[in-house]
């Protein structure tokens, strides 16, 4: 089947990895590799099942309601779309498509887009 190239939706690819995980084994399936709003790409040492629904968490660095460091998890529901390997051995990248995002997972994309764009400064150089 050939891959279509023609995207249109902003991506925000991600240098450092954040783990995902089965919300229903709490067991790592593996890192993201960009999220949009619509989907996500996973890396991960295992190939995955084209077609099949998963339910998934994220967990990101935040702050809990005493200020303390801990992990905030983002669960969601999301369907495999594609699945290759990748160009690092025994590791696969698996597209999905988020079906049941929640507004966490907004905010989460929404953030990382404003943190690894770059915006121009207003003072001359």
């Amino acid at each position: 089947m050939p891959m279509y190239s023609g995207r249109r939706i902003e991506r925000q690819q991600l240098p450092y990895h954040l783990k995902l995980f089965n919300s229903h084994t709490e067991r790592l399936m593996g890192y993201l590799g960009n999220v949009s709003e619509e989907g996500f790409m996973l890396i991960s040492e295992l190939p995955l099942i084209v077609g099949a629904d998963f339910s998934v968490e994220l967990r990101i660095p935040g702050r809990d309601a005493g200020g303390d460091n801990c992990m905030v998890p983002i669960r969601l529901d999301a369907t495999c779309q594609w699945c290759r390997e990748d160009a690092n051995p025994r590791h696969y990248d698996s597209g999905f498509k988020v079906l049941d995002g929640s507004p966490e997972y907004g905010q989460l994309v929404k953030s990382l887009r404003d943190y690894f764009s770059f915006s121009p400064l207003n003072t001359p150089a």
